[in-house]
């Protein structure tokens, strides 16, 4: 078994026993592919002191027994054994079991509730996800080879920047390309907007064309063994106008106000502060998103996040965005976006690609 799978079973046990569980029902599939190395879906990750099982059906049975580490793969016929049931095999008597309560439905856990009545259930959030905030090096090597990929592929999509092609089509572009080069997907749904509508967040792409002078908006990312990467790039396609240009500018030195402070030690509220000082004195703030940041890892948004409530002090291992924005309805919007590596003396910068402002139509 490969040892960062061994260690981070060690780890979870460890949290079990100091919130005195005697089971954890691990439901999230990052969850589930952090601990066990199972990258499928459909499956269920039960611990217990004297256990390790991970509960599928005979669509994921060969791939579960070929991927997973240090549990044993169950095949549950769904035809003649529920979910429960399956699971009160392997309980003791009255088990406190702990359930990763974020990444059920509520009519699914009420059967499986139904089954386990001779047991405390108790709801847990984020145990998991404590451990997976730092990030050890394979796990850096993962997110690198993704960030990487994006990089390339952007650099050959933007000769397809002419004035006349859409919004979808350029998508679709980047999206070829990247998988070409090996991602394994997207990190998640392309968003690429022009001219007014890049004034939205998280805008799909549309049969919008692209017009000189309008703003563009792209924020996309590559997968690799499930670690995915996430940037986001602004651009105006000719010569921006003097509005255009001081977005760009007040959103590039918000981003860089962030960076500047990063190293273990830095509390996520401070940064998020340092860059909202930046839009609010330049008279943007009132269009500026409510957040700075999250981690980044198997999961597109997790711990920790980059906001104004979000207390984390960050630590060496955590990988995280920074990605001030800038959203002005009927106008357009600015984002700028990075995936940062916090080391023990500071930060690494793990996207590369140029950031031009104007692009040549």
């Amino acid at each position: 078994m490969n040892d960062h799978f061994l260690q981070r079973q060690q780890l979870i046990k460890q949290k079990m026993a100091q919130q005195n569980l005697s089971a954890f029902l691990v439901l999230g599939h990052e969850n589930i592919r952090y601990l066990t190395g199972f990258s499928g879906n459909a499956a269920y990750a039960l611990i217990t002191d004297c256990a390790h099982v991970l509960i599928t059906d005979y669509r994921y049975f060969e791939r579960a027994q070929n991927e997973c580490q240090g549990f044993e793969v169950i095949s549950r016929d769904r035809d003649n054994e529920t979910l429960g049931r399956c699971i009160a095999r392997f309980l003791g008597i009255n088990s406190q079991l702990g359930f990763d309560a974020a990444f059920i439905n509520v009519a699914l856990w009420q059967q499986v509730a139904a089954d386990l009545h001779a047991h405390t259930l108790i709801p847990i959030q984020g145990l998991v996800e404590s451990l997976r905030m730092i990030k050890n090096d394979w796990e850096v090597t993962q997110i690198k080879a993704a960030a990487a990929i994006a990089d390339q592929a952007l650099a050959q999509t933007l000769p397809f920047f002419k004035e006349g092609v859409t919004e979808r089509e350029l998508a679709l572009e980047l999206e070829f390309r990247m998988q070409r080069l090996g991602s394994e997907g997207m990190s998640f749904a392309t968003i690429l907007m022009f001219a007014e509508r890049t004034s939205l967040p998280h805008g799909s792409p549309s049969s919008r064309a692209l017009n000189i002078g309008d703003a563009i908006t792209l924020d996309f990312g590559a997968v690799i063994n499930g670690y995915r990467s996430d940037m986001t790039r602004s651009y105006v396609l000719g010569e921006a106008s003097t509005k255009q240009r001081t977005m760009y500018n007040t959103v590039a030195n918000a981003q860089q106000t962030a960076i500047n402070l990063l190293k273990p030690g830095i509390n996520c509220i401070e940064l998020q502060h340092a860059a909202q000082k930046v839009l609010d004195d330049s008279g943007y703030g009132a269009f500026s998103g409510q957040g700075l940041g999250h981690g980044l890892g198997l999961f597109l948004h997790e711990q920790p996040f980059i906001n104004s409530h979000c207390g984390h002090v960050l630590e060496a291992g955590n990988v995280i965005t920074i990605e001030p924005g800038i959203y002005i309805p009927d106008f357009g919007g600015v984002r700028l976006e990075e995936d940062i590596l916090i080391t023990a003396t500071g930060f690494d910068v793990l996207t590369h690609a140029p950031k031009p402002f104007e692009l040549e139509p």
